[in-house]
């Protein structure tokens, strides 16, 4: 009789912590979907409004479904406003932005991490200082300095630093390079291999997750970038995305039918355009993300 109740109390204990577990999960799960839903409407409404005429925009209380669809507002859209060059614009600048903080970053952070000479931490602690210091500081001598060499209304000072180094990109190499075993460079100095061909031949491929956390952070950070372009670009035809479609919103007391200013339908197209690049790289690249993310190079 006693192993019985012992017997029904265990399995009664045992019903309880199952109840507690799925309780527990199901909270955990709500509040997930409650923050999903949170960061994903402002996505919906981009999606949704930029199927809308500008009368249902205007409606209160909102619509959350456009009646009727207007599939028109696209095609109207690239009529009046010159999307395909921003679009053009932007995709220069994030290429070469990408390839020179690659290479450059890459190269730099190679003799900080592998190689001895003098004073090499002083200087590395100097490149490292230099994050502390904000662009708004550096904001009006960089204009000037690019006013001189007639680069103002270009696209160069969107691009050009990036091939000479980023503070932040060279510390993440220099990490991934320092956690290396330095057997393998031994072994490529015997084999008669340079500093240079080690560095392209061996550290390179080493250390492909970190450069793909970095394409990723430089591509995301020129494609929305507002600030620079606002500065050094003037003419409608080299804006890239960003500055070009904030330059088309009507202004207060303008209507859509303001020369120079085009509906909110068809900026919100034109913005769920602009949106699509980004969602397609952090679904193609969010497994070499994290694994730059969470890496700190090999074992040995």
């Amino acid at each position: 009789m006693a192993e019985k109740i012992e017997t029904e109390d265990k399995f009664d204990w045992k019903k309880r912590k199952r109840r507690r577990e799925l309780i527990r999960k199901s909270l955990i799960h709500t509040v997930l979907v409650a923050g999903s839903l949170f960061f994903i409407f402002p996505f919906f409404w981009l999606l949704v409004g930029s199927f809308k005429s500008e009368v249902q925009l205007s409606l209160f209380p909102p619509t959350l479904i456009p009646i009727p669809i207007r599939w028109e507002n696209f095609p109207e859209m690239f009529a009046q406003c010159p999307f395909l060059t921003f679009l053009k614009n932007s995709v220069i600048i994030s290429v070469l932005n990408i390839l020179g903080a690659v290479l450059s970053c890459s190269l730099i952070a190679y003799p900080f991490a592998r190689l001895r000479w003098p004073g090499r931490d002083v200087v590395f602690v100097a490149v490292l200082a230099t994050m502390m210091i904000p662009f708004q500081i550096t904001a009006v001598p960089l204009f000037l300095i690019f006013r001189k060499m007639g680069w103002i209304d270009t696209l160069y000072p969107l691009w050009v630093r990036a091939w000479f180094g980023l503070p932040f990109f060279i510390f993440l190499l220099r990490q991934f390079y320092m956690s290396i075993p330095y057997e393998l460079e031994d072994a490529a100095k015997i084999d008669g291999c340079s500093y240079f061909g080690i560095y392209w031949r061996i550290m390179l491929p080493l250390v492909k997750p970190a450069l793909a956390v970095i394409a990723i952070f430089r591509f995301m950070f020129s494609w929305n970038d507002f600030f620079h372009p606002l500065i050094f670009i003037q003419s409608i035809e080299k804006m890239p995305l960003a500055l070009g479609l904030q330059t088309l919103l009507p202004r207060p007391g303008q209507i859509a039918t303001t020369p120079g200013a085009i509906s909110f339908n068809y900026m919100l197209g034109a913005a769920l355009l602009m949106t699509f690049p980004l969602v397609i790289v952090f679904f193609f690249a969010q497994k070499y993300f994290i694994q730059g993310i969470t890496l700190t190079g090999i074992k040995g």
